[in-house]
């Protein structure tokens, strides 16, 4: 069920977060804000602050926060809609017909998790049908808890089984391709299952929730061992990593997650007694995937092949990793002997020797020096400058902090080359001038007063030249700037809300509690002071782009026009 925007803003406008919050929490007014004891943690030191003036609640003890929505429903167990439903009446407003469209996409995304959990649920019967595909998994080793634990099944090999059961139960054949499950397309006469005569792995979600299959082929000659769900839109492969479900299941608090290659890797891992592995699937490791796996801790393990490809594959993921590697986040490679994969290294070994392994893996560190200057000769001038110039664009990805300071240092020592990149998007944007203070990203802190303080979109008119700079949180300023437009009543626990379980939810509640000293109006001509600065960039950008173009292929009338208008106004604004 959807709601219209318009309708819950005029919630959150009639009743004050710390009306709705005073029915559980006692609170004490504590400067501008109002604080109280948690209500989610036992405590005895007040860490939980409600903001009237940005809508929002934010508890340090569990690191939870919201709006008055996300207050009710996490304190009496309501789902959203009887959220709404108790808060619109509170508020006095009556409840509008719902937004059709919208709901129509919820209900169409809700019957592709039914058809998906209907699908699991079939394949899970024919395995207990199908002596071959028990056969296999007992093989292969798997206990029945492991088996039942990763929900495995078997897809029959008649090419319209899954589809006739589909279609027994309710779904059209429109819903069975949209969900992945179906071949179909105008060049295919009838629509078949994908997925026949394979052991299938269900992967999950954060939730829970089935949103695609990986079949392993039970005949030899069938071209393709392995098969995966296609892009739907439940599933992103490169958003995703199998056996993730699982680990969150076993631990309160992941302790460290270590990724491997294969579903049997994973799944014979959890059965010896290491809890934590999970699977990209098929597909290298992207900055997703980094970012997903260091939300959920802050020690990672890659699990490669010791041969060539296994650590080409180890070296694309560190192109992966490096962005994330904030402060406290650490990145461990472990390489396999010759012929071995996890699922047999631990059999063979054990959980102990496995472990041993992972105590003396080789350190993100280590390893990216290695890599890149293995045929590197650091006697001579021309290979020291030869690893610096490679290592440079590299580094410059990590943020901010210890660990780029010490990957640079390293590379000094190495070359003998004093290596200076720029700072990252996501960093400080200065750290010269000694004792001086860091200072903050021009695009974090304009996301930072904008999360605080969504009126100041108002003040701003498209086009937003800055739109076209290349860098990181650029994509998300725009759209924050564009949300804040369309409802100008959005309050920041609104706006954070918004943004459901996306990526960028957890960096916009860290935000959302930054101290900018100033007031409304020091926030308002920080705001236009630093969109001013990132128009200055965008217009060098531009400059360097047209400048290097000229250098290489030279550059079209039009372009030569524009490159002189452009050095024009950055000579007058200089």
């Amino acid at each position: 069920m959807r709601f219209p925007p318009s309708l819950l803003d005029e919630i959150r406008a009639r009743l004050p977060v710390s009306q709705v919050v005073a029915r559980k929490v006692a609170l004490k007014r504590a400067g501008r804000e109002l604080k109280g004891l948690s209500p989610f943690k036992q405590e005895r030191t007040p860490s939980f602050f409600v903001n009237d003036q940005k809508g929002s609640w934010f508890d340090f003890a569990s690191g939870q926060n919201g709006d008055v929505f996300k207050f009710v429903m996490l304190t009496e167990g309501l789902s959203f809609p009887e959220t709404v439903e108790r808060l619109a009446q509170e508020a006095g407003l009556p409840l509008p017909a719902v937004d059709r469209t919208g709901g129509a996409r919820e209900d169409e995304r809700a019957r592709l998790y039914a058809l998906m959990e209907a699908a699991l649920a079939f394949f899970e019967g024919q395995l207990a049908q199908n002596a071959q595909a028990r056969r296999y998994l007992d093989r292969r080793g798997l206990s029945v808890d492991s088996i039942a634990r990763f929900r495995l099944g078997y897809a029959p090999n008649p090419r319209f089984a899954l589809k006739e059961h589909l279609a027994a139960a309710g779904f059209s054949t429109a819903e069975m391709a949209a969900s992945g499950m179906l071949i179909a397309g105008d060049d295919i006469p009838v629509a078949y299952d994908r997925f026949r005569h394979r052991v299938m792995f269900p992967i999950r979600d954060l939730k829970g929730r089935v949103i695609a299959f990986g079949g392993r082929a039970l005949d030899p000659d069938t071209p393709a061992k392995y098969l995966n769900s296609p892009e739907t839109p439940l599933f992103h492969k490169g958003r995703e990593l199998f056996g993730l479900w699982q680990v969150r299941e076993a631990h309160q608090k992941i302790p460290r997650l270590i990724v491997v290659e294969g579903y049997m890797d994973v799944i014979s891992l959890h059965q010896f007694g290491v809890p934590q592995a999970v699977a990209t699937l098929g597909t290298a490791t992207t900055r997703d995937h980094a970012e997903i796996l260091f939300r959920q801790c802050a020690d990672v393990y890659f699990c490669f092949d010791g041969d060539r490809a296994g650590r080409q594959a180890a070296w694309r993921a560190v192109d992966s990793v490096l962005p994330r590697m904030r402060d406290g986040r650490q990145a461990m490679f472990l390489f396999l002997p010759d012929g071995e994969d996890p699922d047999t290294l631990i059999r063979k070994e054990g959980t102990k020797g496995f472990e041993e392994r992972l105590k003396n893996a080789t350190p993100l560190s280590e390893f990216f020096f290695a890599e890149i200057g293995k045929d590197v000769n650091l006697a001579s001038l021309d290979g020291k400058a030869r690893l610096a110039e490679r290592a440079r664009p590299m580094l410059a990805q990590i943020p901010d902090g210890a660990f780029r300071d010490l990957m640079l240092a390293e590379l000094d020592r190495l070359s003998g080359v004093r290596v200076q990149v720029a700072a990252t998007a996501e960093s400080s944007a200065s750290r010269s001038g000694g004792a001086r203070p860091p200072q903050r990203s021009l695009v974090r802190s304009a996301v930072a007063l904008l999360v605080q303080t969504p009126g100041l979109a108002a003040a701003i008119e498209p086009p937003w030249t800055f739109a076209e700079l290349r860098q990181p949180g650029i994509p998300l300023l725009i759209e924050l700037i564009g949300l804040c437009r369309d409802r100008p009543e959005i309050t920041t626990g609104a706006l954070i809300e918004h943004f459901g379980e996306r990526d960028e939810t957890r960096s916009l509640q860290k935000l959302a509690v930054m101290d900018f000293p100033g007031g409304e109006d020091g926030a308002r001509e920080e705001f236009l002071g630093a969109l001013t600065q990132l128009e200055q960039q965008t217009m060098q950008q531009r400059i360097d782009d047209l400048l290097a173009k000229q250098n290489e292929s030279g550059l079209a009338d039009e372009e030569k026009d524009e490159l002189r208008a452009l050095l024009a106004s950055r000579t007058s604004r200089a």
